[in-house]
């Protein structure tokens, strides 16, 4: 299961890398993106950002400082902030079936 995440992580890196300006629904949920910008509290934008603006966003979530001399965000922020994503979705997802049971 680690060797799966792993590769989902280096493979979202390096499209990130190679394909900055793909939209970011490409391979994230709505609701994915839409979290990483609320708890950066960023306004979310109206039109679909960037893969490259989303993945900043989850380093920034995983420790990424983005300083002109950093470089791009590597695979250990990437990895942390797409955990707390995650965990982010989970929640909204089960408010909303407890929102549903009241």
């Amino acid at each position: 299961m680690a060797m799966i995440i792993a590769w989902q992580v280096m493979y979202l890196m390096r499209l990130g890398r190679v394909c900055p300006d793909l939209p970011a629904d490409l391979i994230f949920d709505s609701l994915e993106w839409k979290s990483s910008y609320v708890l950066l509290e960023k306004a979310i934008p109206k039109n679909t950002p960037t893969l490259n603006a989303v993945l900043r966003n989850l380093a920034t979530l995983g420790g990424f400082l983005g300083r002109k001399s950093d470089g791009d965000p590597g695979a250990k922020s990437i990895w942390v902030g797409f955990q707390r994503i995650q965990d982010c979705v989970y929640g909204i997802q089960m408010a909303r079936k407890l929102e549903g049971l009241s």
